[in-house]
């Protein structure tokens, strides 16, 4: 009874630490990790070589990030958007962040870097703070955030595009920047709109 009852403990307190790291950036650090192990273990650099440039797997990985989150925010502002423009602004991040992700997959995959396969930790948070809001609280906030997001990701996509020493990272890089451009100048339109009027 008393091996039972350590036993169910372990397993208790094994379950919440595993909750605790089992955020979708921290799995995809994990695998990469664990590949580039594996990797110098057999000889094999293919995969090693991109890995081990901290740079471009940080980059996809930042950017998976950020396009789950346009994606998830994206539905949350189609649901509580209470005007026509945040509701808008809304279905052109999912819409947009979900071809752009398709395509940040297949070259992560062909990279064999891992990414985030869902929404993060952080992400989750940012989704909560905003489901507390409503009318034009949350279409204040939410076009906020997608203009400081979107500033953030035109910086992470120009300094791989300039840096970037693979070709096909670069080039997605590249590619995103007039989308993400077009993103910014629509979430600031928005937020302008929203500032004017009143709660």
């Amino acid at each position: 009874m008393y091996t039972l009852c350590i036993a169910g403990t372990l397993v208790i307190a094994t379950s919440c630490s595993e909750n605790r790291t089992n955020d979708s950036r921290d799995v995809a650090e994990q695998e990469n990790k664990s590949k580039l192990t594996s990797d110098n273990r057999t000889g094999d650099n293919r995969t090693a070589v991109v890995i081990d440039n901290d740079n471009d797997a940080q980059f996809l990985m930042d950017a998976a990030e950020m396009r789950y989150e346009n994606i998830s925010l994206g539905q949350l502002a189609q649901q509580k958007g209470n005007t026509a423009d945040v509701k808008e602004l809304g279905k052109m991040m999912e819409e947009e962040n979900t071809k752009s992700l398709n395509e940040l997959r297949t070259l992560a995959q062909s990279k064999s870097i891992a990414i985030p396969t869902s929404v993060t930790e952080d992400s989750r948070d940012a989704h909560k703070d905003l489901s507390d809001k409503n009318g034009n609280d949350f279409g204040k906030s939410y076009s906020s955030r997608m203009v400081d997001q979107h500033e953030d990701a035109i910086d992470l996509y120009e300094k791989a595009a300039n840096d970037s020493e693979d070709p096909q990272i670069k080039a997605y890089a590249s590619e995103n920047l007039t989308t993400l451009k077009t993103q910014l100048r629509k979430a600031k339109e928005c937020k302008d709109k929203s500032d004017k009027r009143s709660s």
